[in-house]
């Protein structure tokens, strides 16, 4: 990729959201004199301006093999940005105040592509922590240390199995009882209530007697059962005859005048 003064330009005064932009007071290189400039950081670029209207920057620093850091000067708020070298420039920059000054050096000191070089190599060692899961690594999203707890690890608990039950249920006195399986010996409940067998498994609850009907009972249900035939009969009588006299009216009109 090729970079003249007009591709810089257009880069610095487009639409693309900037990482910093401010006022800073920049010191000459000939002369020590603090000039105010606007200047906005795009990725490791710092473009600085004579006006904040201005359509073209005045100039640009590349961050790229420089370490930003406080300095003692005359005037308050000032940081430099060093390059190696012993004919390198340092820039000598000054902030309108402490809020400003701390800004621009954590911007200017992680705008280097080194810095993200790093960034996306601890990234990644976390991304195959975390594929590799508990075995190969701690596993899971990363957190800062205090900012969570473990849980702790409850074993799971395996469902509760109940006897099988035999095809046919045994009965006594015509009563199903549901704990009596073949080839196993209960001793008898008399408490009343299901309990568990010696195994630890629950037992279903027995089943309540049969309910014996009265003699009152069984006779309105056989006088019932002597008059449901009649009723039905006189019924089929009655609706039989509304319809084969239907029947034979619509076969009338079927045949037609003769």
């Amino acid at each position: 990729m090729k970079l003249n003064e007009r591709s810089l330009a257009f880069y610095a005064t487009c639409d693309s959201p900037a990482d910093n932009a401010g006022f800073l007071y920049k010191r000459g290189e000939r002369h020590t004199a603090y000039h105010r400039r606007w200047f906005v950081l795009k990725g490791n670029m710092l473009f600085y301006f004579e006006e904040r209207e201005s359509r073209e920057p005045v100039g640009v620093i590349v961050l790229e093999g420089c370490t930003v850091e406080l300095c003692d000067s005359a005037e308050e708020f000032t940081f430099a940005i060093r390059f190696g070298g012993a004919k390198s420039r340092t820039y000598v920059l000054a902030a309108e105040s402490q809020a400003a000054m701390e800004s621009w050096v954590k911007s200017l000191s992680r705008a280097s592509f080194n810095y993200l070089r790093l960034v996306v190599r601890e990234l990644e060692k976390q991304l195959e922590e975390m594929r590799r899961g508990p075995a190969g690594g701690r596993g899971g999203c990363w957190q800062p240390p205090g900012s969570w707890k473990p849980k702790p690890s409850v074993p799971e608990r395996s469902p509760e199995r109940l006897p099988a039950l035999p095809a046919v249920l045994p009965k006594e006195n015509g009563c199903a009882v549901w704990n009596n399986v073949p080839g196993v010996d209960r001793s008898p409940d008399t408490s009343g209530c299901g309990g568990h067998d010696g195994e630890g498994n629950p037992r279903p609850p027995p089943l309540p007697p049969r309910r014996r009907a009265s003699s009152s009972e069984a006779g309105s249900a056989g006088a019932a059962a002597a008059e449901s035939p009649s009723i039905f009969c006189r019924l089929h009588e009655r609706y039989g005859q509304e319809v084969a006299r239907l029947r034979q009216d619509w076969l009338d009109r079927r045949r037609g005048p003769q």
